[in-house]
């Protein structure tokens, strides 16, 4: 590969730590696998969260060659409360303006590869952007370079995102809930209730469908796609996208730190502190000590982890069947617990979300460990005792859970998460679908029924857990590079 050269690559990601932490990812593989300098362009609150993943205590100063270059922005500007400038604790609503804000990043992102175009003599080696910043595309061509597109997900969850909005298949239909999606084997059926509302209600007037339309159409006409995933993990889902946007695909991942994708665990435990790139900017309610110690009281694979991702949350109601299932379900549990919706997302978790006496009783038992905000979530999915996760199946948290073997209980919230489900339960078979989003029903008495048989060590838990122990190998294998043993995504890379 190419040695350390004075070539920049400069790199535009969506406005969502979802898709700023795997765009870092790639850029510290780029680095390391090239020698080229990478520029991360985003908004100065975004860049100060990035600033804030930096290993310090690097050899080599992280910041001498990842450069994180601020582009002006103003959320008041665009109807969206001082200092926001990501995804993160918003409303649906306000996520909507703030795609329709990311816009604005258009000519301060022009004029800054410009700059760096007068300064080195020539353009940047190549743009990679978001794919929901399809203009990046015509900013590169402006200033004669060439952009690749960034798809955060994997490709069947950005194939089923991208067809859904560019072909609105659902409109119009009133004889049946179930719709084939341009793109998808005729075999292969979606449900109108795997989408959310404001996908449900677009007509292709609407602010959502100009948006999503007009950024996937322009990403579609860039040099090729690179896709957070494996060829052997997802061999389907990456032919009907190559397929589909008719570009070369190349799947780079599973973005996670190396040390996540090899089989030491003693080294996790000793590297606990270094690890996590969502950590930064979040304060700890608990110590990552005080985690191990609670799974290290149980025996292995007997811990059933449930987090919803940073930006999602039940309904007061679903936040307490779940609990009443929990309880009588007797497994023992590490729940990441946020204000169900209704409540302020920052606001103090009140006692009264779940049943009376709740939190005492669990932790009297020693069933229960509730972690307010935030967890080290690698480290409680890469300990021997977690035997399964209740996920909104965000795909940085499935890529973390099936890199470790840990079978998933899917509860989809939002985004391409219904799509990221359908796949797990319909394609690998590595997952059991609880319920779906806000609206969707949930009783304790079902919760309890899917907690016992995921967690079963036979039947179907077995069955789970023999198949994600498949899926962990082949992420490993994707990621090898010893010699000439190279792995799939590591020739992709290249």
């Amino acid at each position: 590969m190419a040695s350390k050269s004075n070539e920049q690559i400069v790199m535009l990601p969506f406005l969502a730590h979802g898709h700023l932490i795997p765009f870092l990812a790639l850029a510290r593989q780029i680095h390391q696998a090239t020698g080229f300098k990478i520029s991360i362009a985003s908004t100065p609150l975004n860049i100060q969260y990035l600033s804030s993943t930096f290993n310090s205590s690097s050899d080599e100063p992280e910041n001498d060659h990842i450069h994180l270059l601020e582009l002006p922005f103003c959320s008041t500007d665009n109807d969206l409360p001082p200092n926001t400038e990501n995804s993160e604790n918003l409303s649906l609503d306000s996520i909507g303006k703030l795609l329709s804000a990311s816009l604005s990043l258009r000519k301060p992102f022009h004029s800054l590869v410009s700059d760096i175009a007068a300064k080195q003599g020539h353009p940047p080696l190549c743009i990679i952007s978001d794919v929901f910043l399809g203009w990046a595309t015509e900013v590169a061509s402006s200033l004669g370079t060439v952009n690749v597109t960034f798809a955060t997900s994997g490709a069947y969850g950005t194939l089923a995102s991208s067809s859904l909005w560019l072909n609105l298949p659902h409109r119009g239909r009133s004889d049946s809930d179930e719709f084939h999606l341009p793109g998808f084997p005729d075999s292969c059926r979606f449900h109108i209730n795997q989408l959310h509302h404001f996908l449900r209600n677009a007509d292709g007037t609407d602010s959502w469908s100009k948006f999503f339309q007009s950024q996937f159409s322009l990403s579609m006409q860039s040099f090729g796609w690179l896709c957070n995933t494996a060829e052997e993990f997802e061999p389907g889902g990456l032919e009907w996208l190559r397929n589909f946007v008719k570009l070369p695909v190349w799947a780079i991942g599973p973005l996670l730190p190396p040390i996540v994708l090899k089989n030491d665990y003693s080294s996790l435990s000793v590297a606990a502190s270094g690890i996590s790139t969502r950590r930064a900017g979040k304060k700890l309610e608990i110590s990552i000590e005080k985690c191990m110690e609670w799974l290290e009281s149980h025996s292995p694979a007997s811990v059933l982890y449930i987090s919803f991702g940073s930006q999602n949350r039940t309904s007061p109601s679903q936040m307490m069947e779940l609990a009443i299932g929990l309880e009588e379900s007797a497994k023992p549990f590490i729940w990441v617990i946020r204000p169900p919706v209704g409540f302020e997302p920052k606001s103090e978790f009140r006692a009264e979300y779940l049943p009376e006496g709740f939190e005492e009783r669990m932790e009297k038992r020693k069933q229960g460990l509730l972690v307010r905000n935030w967890a080290p979530q690698l480290e409680i999915l890469s300990h021997k005792s977690t035997g399964a996760f209740l996920s909104h199946c965000g795909w940085n948290s499935v890529l973390e859970s099936l890199s470790q073997a840990v079978p998933i209980i899917g509860w989809p919230l939002a985004a391409e998460q219904a799509y990221n489900s359908k796949m797990l339960v319909e394609e690998m078979g590595v997952s059991v679908e609880l319920t779906r989003g806000v609206q969707g029903s949930i009783d304790s008495k079902e919760v309890k029924r899917v907690i016992g048989l995921v967690m079963a060590k036979k039947g179907k838990g077995g069955d789970l857990r023999s198949k994600a122990m498949v899926i962990k190998e082949q992420l490993r294998a994707s990621v090898r590079d010893e010699g000439e043993d190279k792995g799939s995504s590591v020739k992709a890379l290249e």
